[in-house]
């Protein structure tokens, strides 16, 4: 058995010496035709969502890129699938853990009932994510979830997270500017970035430097001075505290003038909003953005410009910029196949939406993705997940190994009528973890008996070219039908997409 550090280190090396491996595993990719065909549908499906089932790929098969992005596009939603839980709904006057509780003992459970709230909300959404019939909303969801960062740990209310996560969803295809807008006096934005702090001579210049610096201009495109001015005319954008909403508090707002960017005026904060967007780095930072995570690890510059000079013409229309990505050249060039690591996310709902495996109990799902580094509505900081190769690391490639040994363990056992046993290399918590993942319906038979061919292994070839974006990197398993799907899941290209 390899150890976790070896199959670290062969991760992040094909990763990197994929486009090899692409050239001949998937020269025909590269050739222009009238319809996708199988790889290329799949292709699509696995980078604008997390995992395509074989019928899903088969419906976009007979497609041209031209008609499957306009379906991918016209189905995405602006609303959830599944009712959230209620306790991020309640539409009740909101607790505080400093506001009517007198006791350490009642702040203590007011954080435990918070953090069982949010862990509520990380099982919905996880749970969304597998049965929605729009993956892309559900990726655009995260993809702006990681770019507008809050964080549950230090919002504190679940019921703030989950109205950030409706407005992700609801503008995630729509407009950025309007997008924009809604995250600057989103509540547990104002929180998170300690806008509700900010007032008429001690204005907080959190939020102006990270709206520029990391949501519109990228660093190095702004000034000081443009931050300290531009956080003036954010003050008094704040929260009710009766009912979280957004609300303006005209005695603390600097009415005065201010200077952004060189022109001058009695600005408020949509005013510099405006001004961000009207700057054209914006438009190219955003394009660049969503370049990597869905076409490459590196942007084209030329054909980034290009896209962003059209994401602008379009007053900034996601939809435009999003079809321009996924029918360039780019993203369906064989050198660009594979060369992206699945996120936690994408490699746990991907396993199991390609396997037509829907539990009821999520939470365990949602688990498996903190413990391989990225918690739901808790990213690491301001600036979100780093995200490519720097998902991979010892820690979170063990999780990831443990997560499809779990799965596909659970089955060989349930058929024997044995207990479920761990890896020895396995954490301590690994059996808590086994023990949530058990009730899973993964059928490795059932999966294969859907594809065309004679025998198991041919199905078996139908199966990697689901499942695997280049050759797999491992020798051919037996002729079985758990020894062929654990080998695919095993394979190092299973990690990348």
């Amino acid at each position: 058995m390899r150890t976790s550090e070896s199959i670290a280190r062969l991760v992040l090396q094909t990763a990197t010496i994929v486009a090899i491996l692409a050239t001949s595993a998937t020269a025909a990719f590269a050739a222009p035709t009238d319809v996708l065909g199988y790889d290329d549908a799949r292709h699509l499906l696995v980078r604008t969502g997390f995992g395509p089932t074989d019928a899903e790929v088969r419906a976009y098969a007979p497609l041209t890129r031209e008609a499957a992005v306009a379906k991918l596009l016209k189905e995405t939603r602006t609303t959830a699938s599944t009712p959230p839980p209620e306790s991020v709904t309640d539409s009740g006057p909101l607790r505080y853990p400093n506001a009517e509780m007198s006791t350490a003992e009642e702040k203590k459970a007011f954080a435990r009932q918070q953090a069982r709230d949010g862990l509520a909300l990380r099982a919905w959404w996880v749970r969304e994510m597998l049965v929605t019939p729009s993956p892309l909303t559900e990726r655009m969801t995260l993809f702006w979830h990681n770019h507008f960062v809050s964080s549950q740990a230090k919002v504190r209310l679940a019921r703030l997270m989950y109205r950030q996560n409706v407005a992700l969803r609801s503008y995630a295809t729509a407009n950025f500017g309007d997008l924009l807008h809604a995250m600057a006096k989103d509540p547990a934005m104002l929180v998170y970035l300690d806008g509700v702090r900010s007032r008429k001579g001690a204005p907080n210049e959190n939020f102006a430097r990270e709206v520029m610096e990391l949501f519109t201009l990228g660093e190095g495109r702004y000034g000081e001075q443009d931050i300290k001015e531009a956080a003036r005319a954010f003050t008094g954008w704040s929260v009710d505290r009766q009912s979280g909403e957004f609300v303006f508090r005209p005695r603390i707002h600097d009415y005065g003038v201010k200077t952004v960017f060189g022109k001058s005026a009695a600005f408020d904060g949509d005013d510099v909003l405006d001004l961000l967007l009207a700057r054209p780095e914006t438009a190219q930072l955003v394009t660049a953005k969503l370049w990597r995570e869905f076409v490459s690890p590196d942007p084209d510059p030329k054909e980034v410009r290009r896209i962003a000079g059209r994401f602008v013409a379009s007053r900034y229309d996601i939809k435009t910029v999003l079809s321009d990505l996924l029918l360039c050249d780019a993203f369906y060039a064989a050198e660009n196949r594979g060369t992206l690591v699945k996120s936690p996310t994408e490699l746990v709902v991907g396993t199991m939406r390609s396997f037509g495996v829907a539990p009821d109990a999520t939470l365990a799902l949602a688990i498996a993705t903190a413990a391989m580094g990225q918690n739901l509505m808790a990213p690491p900081n301001v600036k979100g997940w780093p995200g490519g190769e720097a998902w991979i690391n010892t820690n979170t490639l063990l999780a990831r190994k443990q997560f499809v040994d779990r799965v596909t363990r659970a089955e060989v056992a349930r058929r024997a009528g044995a207990t479920v046993t761990t890896p020895d290399d396995a954490a301590p918590a690994a059996g808590a973890m086994q023990r949530r993942l058990s009730g899973i319906d993964f059928d490795s038979g059932r999966f294969l008996a859907q594809f065309p061919g004679v025998t198991v292994k041919e199905r078996g070839q139908w199966a990697q070219r689901l499942l695997l974006p280049v050759a797999p990197q491992g020798d051919d398993p037996p002729n079985d039908a758990d020894a062929i799907v654990r080998a695919l899941l095993f394979d190092t290209a299973y990690q990348l997409k």
